[in-house]
């Protein structure tokens, strides 16, 4: 074998790894991106069981249950249409409140609850990232509306 021919195996040899590296680069990728969903798009879903992925919504007025005994949690999160039952066990975060803007990480089960692994909650009274307030429906007169409960005594 010529070693022109050698020089080429070779190349082609390395581009084919490059390719597959870069295959399992995007797939890896792509299993591990969690998409951020409303109460009303999951609605209108079906999502796989046990598919993780994240939700965001304002937490429900009165819809927040803590059991005495242990850590778990249940309330419900809207986009102002529609609603879902989150639980979560553990510990909620320091800004957690009823009225409030929250994201949650975890799976929804065939019964429509959705089983939270991670709270996340909206660190300022009035702001909402401008692709929560789109895919909430909100206008300005309801994030303040919102914000208030945070002030109740």
């Amino acid at each position: 074998m010529k070693a022109r021919t050698a020089r080429l195996y070779f190349i082609a040899i390395g581009i084919f790894f490059l390719i597959i590296l870069f295959f399992l680069y995007v797939k890896t990728f792509n299993e591990n991106l969690l998409f951020y969903r409303s109460p009303s798009q999951i609605s209108q879903n079906e999502f796989p069981e046990n598919y993780i992925f994240r939700m965001g919504g304002v937490v429900v007025d009165n819809s927040l249950i803590k059991s005495k005994t242990t850590t778990d949690i249940e309330f419900k999160i809207t986009d102002f249409e529609k609603n879902i039952t989150v639980r979560y066990q553990g510990i909620l975060p320091d800004l957690f409140r009823e009225g409030q803007g929250v994201v949650v990480r975890g799976k929804l089960m065939k019964n429509g609850i959705f089983i939270a692994e991670e709270v996340l909650a909206k660190h300022d009274e009035t702001y909402m990232p401008p692709e929560l307030k789109d895919s909430l429906k909100v206008n300005k007169k309801i994030v303040i509306d919102s914000s208030k409960s945070i002030y109740r005594k």
